[in-house]
């Protein structure tokens, strides 16, 4: 807290008047000392059930206490003040929030910084384990990898993952840590006494402490708490359960947490698609494998993109994303953000498929992260890439983003563009104008992309953003459709609602290209205020 302790400190010198910042647990007790202007400066003897400024005492004389207001369990304190300084309770109105604001962005600072360590951590994991699957290798020498990496993030020194097999209706280790998996024994589905059994006929995750539900063929990969939890083959039908993931004896001793258990599900999908395509292989059903592969990860990408009514009533959003594969790496976001402004990206990952789709991924969740704790949308594209340095680099990809801040007291549009070339304002009357880009883009440059402005009319301006697959699109004759054409039916359509835009500009795609498929990403946004 040393920006709070030097704002007392100058408080003090200009208004000859002792301030501190107090703070109690919950459930009460002794007070913690935030920041204060002065050593000499000691806590209250009592806090006020008001929020107002009210005079408590403090070792023998008074001081002015206020509650801060939006920070929990937090009071400002101002002690008497020199003879000839204006009274205490004469600066409370003028200090009190201040010190709120610089109290509540420390803790958005902290609160971002742990949401990023704690999410990249999973994205990390989860990056590592599509990595592995994708590889052509064994369901043994997948589930052993990854079982190696679920315990060292978790930090459970034991584990197991139990695959079931039809034939005897039993459970049997493919993977282990801790234990030999030649000599484990094999689990029966019905037996009444083993976590595993039981987990993989309920179908649901269990937690078990110390001495509960023993189980000799457990034994030799469990120490103490268990976390057990079911691995799912998801169809469009429903679920089908195909074996366990055990984790247990766990570095730090701490109990398995509601966010552990949610992790290793997400994992156990991940094994369960793996486990699946491995019968799939043997059984000669890979179309099938491919068909419902690419089912579920159109599926889980399609959802990771917002509603575009997230940013009602204060904009009005259409938008539609068609990959060109089963998944692809163009994407776009919308943010709600404080003080009446709307944000909103859009993005392209060079390429497309599954590796376009898993950096698309990544930026989606850095920009959920960043676009809310920067006010400036070049610092937001320039703390996102040092979030994707490292993947982009690794994969040797780029990827062109517009983020634009509608400031909607202030009439304004501030943006930031990193090689999109297609973004513009289209006017109730007149030509496009082109947000131009002012940065290569993300992965091609190290500097800080500039942000502009450009002045916005709420009702009469559109901001229309789109990926270079509509304006690339071709027909049988190999003929593109050309930025030309897109914004003339824009223009055209205006005066209508953003979503009878977007469907009309699809509607041209369909015309032009017929039934040849495109190669590239669509992705159109249009937005109204």
């Amino acid at each position: 807290m040393k920006e709070l302790e030097a704002m007392l400190i100058a408080f003090r010198e200009s208004t000859r008047c002792d301030a501190g910042v107090w703070s109690t647990r919950p459930g009460g007790g002794a007070l913690d000392i935030v920041a204060r202007s002065s050593p000499r400066l000691l806590p209250p003897d009592t806090l006020p059930d008001a929020n107002a400024g009210t005079s408590v005492t403090a070792n023998g004389g008074t001081m002015i206490v206020a509650a801060v207001p939006g920070v929990k369990r937090t009071w400002l304190a101002i002690a008497p003040c020199d003879e000839d300084a204006p009274p205490a309770g004469h600066h409370l109105k003028m200090l009190l929030p201040f010190v709120a604001q610089v109290l509540r962005g420390t803790q958005e600072v902290e609160h971002a910084a742990i949401e990023l360590a704690e999410r990249y951590e999973e994205i990390n994991l989860l990056y590592t384990i599509g990595d592995i699957l994708g590889r052509t290798v064994t369901l043994e020498e997948a589930a052993a990898t990854i079982l190696t990496e679920i315990s060292e993030t978790v930090g459970a020194r034991h584990g197991s993952i139990l695959v079931h097999e039809p034939a005897t209706d039993s459970l049997h280790v493919v993977a282990a840590i801790g234990a030999d998996t030649d000599t484990a024994l094999p689990i029966a589905v019905d037996d009444p006494d083993c976590v595993s059994a039981r987990v993989f006929r309920t179908q649901h995750p269990l937690t078990v402490e110390a001495g509960e539900m023993e189980c000799e063929a457990e034994r030799p990969y469990r120490r103490g708490e268990m976390l057990s939890v079911p691995i799912m083959w998801t169809t469009p039908s429903g679920g089908e359960p195909l074996g366990v993931v055990n984790l247990s004896d766990r570095r730090s001793r701490q109990p398995y947490s509601a966010g552990d258990q949610k992790l290793v599900a997400a994992i156990a999908t991940q094994i369960g698609t793996a486990i699946q395509n491995a019968r799939l292989v043997r059984s000669s059903l890979e179309q099938q494998r491919l068909l419902q592969e690419m089912y579920l990860a159109h599926d889980l990408q399609m959802k990771l993109l917002p509603k575009t009514s997230i940013v009602a009533p204060q904009a009005q959003v259409a938008a539609r994303v068609v990959p060109a594969e089963s998944v692809g790496g163009d994407f776009y976001h919308l943010f709600r953000m404080p003080n009446y402004r709307t944000g909103v990206m859009i993005g392209d990952v060079s390429g497309h498929g599954y590796r376009a789709a898993l950096i698309m991924a990544l930026a989606m969740s850095a920009s959920a992260i960043h676009a809310q704790s920067a006010a400036d949308p070049g610092q937001v594209l320039s703390l996102i890439f040092g979030s994707l340095r490292e993947e982009l680099s690794s994969t040797e990809m780029y990827i062109s983003v517009f983020f634009g801040v509608i400031e909607h007291r202030e009439s304004t549009l501030r943006y930031a563009n990193t090689g999109h070339p297609h973004a513009f304002i289209v006017p109730a009357e007149g030509e496009p104008r082109r947000l131009a880009a002012g940065a290569p883009p993300l992965g091609l440059s190290e500097d800080v992309p500039a942000s502009s402005t450009e002045r916005w009319r709420a009702g009469d301006d559109l901001l229309v953003l789109f990926t270079d697959g509509i304006s690339d699109a071709r027909n049988a004759a190999g003929e593109r459709l050309g930025e030309r054409a897109v914004l003339d039916r824009i223009v055209e359509m205006r005066a209508g609602a953003p979503e009878a835009i977007v469907e009309s500009v699809f509607e041209l795609l369909r015309e032009h290209c017929g039934d040849i498929p495109s190669p590239d990403d669509l992705t159109l946004l249009v937005l109204r205020t």
